[in-house]
């Protein structure tokens, strides 16, 4: 996908972040970032016809966001398409700024032909994170880059600092359909079936089979050096797929995991499910006689061979290409077994320096006492009023014209309903705004019951999450007798297998209005998500949610306040930086000169 992932003088621009001198007083730096999301054409899979993508300043993935933590970035998003769009910083937990969380219950959308500025702080955070769109399964197309929060210096890594850097893997499911056709299919009420392929950075295989994979397709090859350790940052992006992540000949240390670091494990291969990451410690103690190959291939669907995306690990002495067969995938393609276990195994490092899930220096999470149960059970999509939606005890959510966190700032009444309830109802289900009522300060536990025929994953914005539990069969008030109450791993994206449930615990301490979706973006476009509403009821001066941003955009309810953007394409008046700006776009152009 050459013509993706090319980079215009625009894009030089656009991954040139400057950290200037204090702003302000403040002690944390800035870093500023101009992109522009637009079409963009490739054939990732091989073939003559093209595929309309979605590329930020002409290149999948998009330009990588290197902070350390609390540093404040200010990222100049310019919607180039023809729809509205919105991007969702995933795993950043956008400590009291939830207007920049970008997800449509707290922003309208950008129009198309606008800018939005973003601008938020990485606070308390370390990690591997990414964004994507949020909107109309634009995600499906791409749109995705990486986040990645340092640590700050005086806080030591848990391993050795790694010799040979970082390398950072994104592995999506992809369908020759653009997002446009996905869409049109959900509405039809037709599922979207298997994905065409697996891609690796927005690549498509090697041609390790002559018959699976066609020649000329343009594959990725990861270069590293004999006797370096690199620091291996891992998404899975896609569509709806789990995928198997494993590299011939090479273990995969487990050190983190979404912003948690992990106990060190070691593993031969990896499930990733829909939205989750990981980074690994990789060793390059190979006889580099010659390259290795790199795998992510599907799991729990059928023709897995047909859906297997392969990267080149090509060290810089090797002698010539790849050798052998692919590494081996778990044994059954359809044994949920093997990942239910493997993902058990996956244990927080409770000895580990650094950012913590509140409450803050307390690993006894398992001793606090639960205020809010809420057990979420997922069916198969069904109809409902002549559509067939995704819901969460009975209720697929319908997103209003008027965004969630506006309508509860300027007091909208019959935008939504504080109601959700706390567990399945026996009554029919229904399309509805109904959101969780959650407690400011409270610790809610949370069950995610799959009643549906797929593995499913969930996120949850504006926080990490204790991982307490997974098992077969229907939740009970007993399984709470198998849960982890001491090193469950904190984090913000869980699978829950078919038949099966998984609980977390999270502490509500982040006022806002935070999504809670389905990954899976069919199960998500249908409907399958709720909001959990977090108010302080003693913030009477505003402390725990930051002012409403003077370059909000307004929609639905509210369209009369909004002004006409005068210059479009031209950055927008973020509240006390335009001028800050401007030198450091002055400063990069003498740079560039």
């Amino acid at each position: 996908m050459d013509s993706i992932r090319r980079r215009s003088a625009g894009g030089i621009l656009g991954i040139l972040f400057l950290v200037l001198l204090r702003w302000a007083g403040a002690g944390d730096p800035y870093a500023y970032y101009e992109w522009e999301v637009s079409y963009v054409w490739g054939a990732p899979l091989g073939g003559v016809k093209k595929q309309e993508a979605i590329g930020i300043n002409g290149q999948l993935p998009g330009p990588a966001l290197n902070v350390t933590t609390n540093w404040n970035l200010v990222v100049n998003v310019r919607n180039g398409l023809d729809e509205p769009l919105l991007l969702t910083w995933h795993g950043v937990q956008q400590r009291k700024s939830p207007w920049q969380d970008g997800v449509g219950g707290t922003n309208c959308g950008i129009p198309p032909g606008w800018n939005w500025t973003y601008q938020f702080q990485v606070k308390d955070q370390v990690g591997s994170f990414f964004y994507a769109p949020s909107t109309a399964l634009h995600r499906a197309g791409g749109g995705y880059g990486a986040i990645t929060i340092n640590n700050r210096d005086v806080i030591p890594l848990p391993f050795p600092l790694p010799d040979g850097g970082d390398i950072t893997l994104f592995l999506a499911d992809w369908y020759a359909r653009d997002h446009r056709a996905l869409r049109r299919a959900l509405d039809a009420g037709d599922p979207l079936g298997p994905p065409d392929g697996v891609l690796i950075n927005a690549l498509g295989p090697y041609r390790y089979n002559d018959t699976l994979v066609p020649p000329g397709v343009t594959y990725e090859r990861i270069n590293v050096d004999p006797g370096r350790t690199y620091r291996l940052r891992v998404h899975n992006v896609g569509v709806a797929t789990s995928l198997n992540f494993r590299i011939q000949g090479h273990n995969l240390l487990l050190v983190e995991a979404e912003g948690s670091y992990t106990s060190q494990q070691n593993y031969t291969n990896m499930d990733i499910h829909v939205g989750q990451s990981y980074s690994f410690l990789l060793t390059m103690d190979q006889n580099a006689s010659t390259d290795y190959y790199v795998v992510a291939s599907a799991r729990f669907v059928p023709d897995a061979d047909k859906l297997t995306g392969v990267a080149i690990l090509h060290y810089s002495n090797s002698q010539g290409p790849p050798s052998g067969p692919l590494p081996d995938a778990p044994d059954d393609q359809y044994d949920t077994a093997f990942s239910i276990n493997q993902a058990r195994s996956i244990r927080w490092n409770v000895t580990a320096s650094g950012a913590r899930p509140n409450p803050q220096g307390s690993f006894h999470y398992g001793d606090i006492t639960v205020t809010d149960v809420y057990l979420l059970q997922s069916m198969p999509p069904e109809l409902i009023d002549g559509q067939m939606r995704a819901t969460l005890n009975g209720i697929s959510y319908i997103a209003p014209s008027t965004p969630l966190m506006l309508a509860q700032l300027f007091n909208v009444p019959g935008v939504y309903k504080l109601d959700f309830p706390n567990r399945p109802m026996n009554r029919l289900p229904k399309l509805d705004t109904s959101i969780i009522n959650g407690t400011y300060k409270g610790f809610m536990e949370i069950i995610f019951q799959n009643n549906a025929t797929s593995v499913q994953s969930y996120h949850l914005d504006g926080y990490a999450f204790f991982v307490v539990g997974m098992d077969y069969g229907l939740w009970t008030d007993n399984s709470r007798g198998t849960y982890n109450k001491w090193d469950g791993v904190a984090r913000s994206t869980i699978q829950v297998f078919p038949g099966a449930w998984t609980a977390v615990l999270v502490f509500l301490d982040n006022a806002g209005i935070w999504n809670l979706r389905v990954e899976n973006l069919d199960a998500w476009y249908l409907g399958q998500e709720v909001y959990i509403s977090v108010v302080n009821p003693e913030d009477s001066s505003n402390k725990t949610v930051l002012p409403l941003p003077d370059n909000a955009i307004f929609c639905g309810a509210l369209s009369s306040l909004q002004k006409e953007q005068s210059h479009r394409f031209q950055y927008s008046e973020a509240s006390q930086i335009t001028q800050l700006w401007k030198m450091v776009f002055f400063m990069a152009w003498l740079a560039l000169w």
